[in-house]
């Protein structure tokens, strides 16, 4: 299948945008699909001249998880077969979860199984407060094994137990409630809103900052407060000193002027 077909990358400036783009089959991943986010997401992290990543999705909804066609396909797979297509899916959602540049997603929809991991797999989360979120595997005699981790690191392993067991529908509030949304929005007006507005504060932001704040949030999470823990953390904010954006954030701080990585113009 052609890749443009199933997700289409465009760039405005600094922002890239990455929309699922399989409206027929509610952006629902085959193995295409997830080849193509992994593609995506690579060369978005490489790119010096992107800073922000949206990942929306066109139609109803954001994504409904895995092609149940494609799973039937699966279905004749070897043990083997079925390990490395899990894999994909497993190394595509640590891409998205890697990227160097911050990663909105922008959820017009509702989104299932793994799509439910793919927006927890994203740095910042909103919602129109229509979208539908569910942990449904357990009803096709499955589990969100690949998703898992960044299901736990987004709302936590209460609450993970309990959606995961119980394959219950949240709406969009219970989501923003449990830690998987930061916002909902009223409608697609609002969504674009507030992705704008959260876009404009991350391109105010230092690009290796945000780069190393990523690895900072992702490496120290759940580490005991140790004397290991306490040299790693002092020697992350002395390399950041000591970087060009760490020296030039200081420098325009004191000059009262902005930092070189902000664009011109108005407040």
């Amino acid at each position: 299948m052609n890749a443009s077909v199933v997700v289409r990358v465009e760039r405005v400036g600094a922002v890239a945008t990455v929309t699922l783009d399989r409206p027929e089959v509610r952006n629902a991943f085959d193995a295409a699909t997830i080849a193509t986010l992994h593609t995506a997401f690579v060369e978005l992290g490489l790119d010096a001249q992107v800073r922000v990543v949206v990942l929306a999705a066109q139609g109803a909804a954001f994504c409904a998880g895995a092609d149940l066609r494609y799973m039937q396909q699966l279905a004749g797979f070897s043990h083997a077969q079925n390990r490395d297509d899990a894999l994909q899916l497993a190394r595509m959602l640590r891409t998205v979860a890697e990227c160097p540049k911050p990663v909105i997603a922008r959820v017009q929809g509702d989104a299932f199984a793994g799509g439910f991991g793919l927006v927890a797999a994203c740095d910042l989360a909103v919602a129109v407060q229509t979208a539908r979120f569910c942990l449904s595997e357990v009803k096709l005699g499955l589990i969100p094994a690949t998703i898992m981790p960044h299901v736990l690191r987004a709302i936590g392993p209460r609450a993970a137990q309990r959606y995961t067991l119980t394959a219950e529908v949240l709406d969009a509030a219970t989501a923003e409630h449990i830690g998987l949304l930061h916002a909902v929005a009223a409608d697609a007006a609002a969504l674009d809103a507030q992705v704008r507005q959260w876009t404009h504060a991350l391109l105010a932001a230092s690009p290796q900052a945000l780069a190393a704040a990523k690895r900072l949030l992702a490496e120290v999470a759940h580490h005991p407060v140790n004397e290991a823990l306490l040299a790693d953390t002092a020697e992350r904010i002395a390399a950041a000193r000591a970087s060009s954006d760490g020296r030039e954030g200081i420098a325009a701080f004191l000059s009262k002027r902005k930092p070189n990585w902000v664009e011109p113009g108005p407040n």
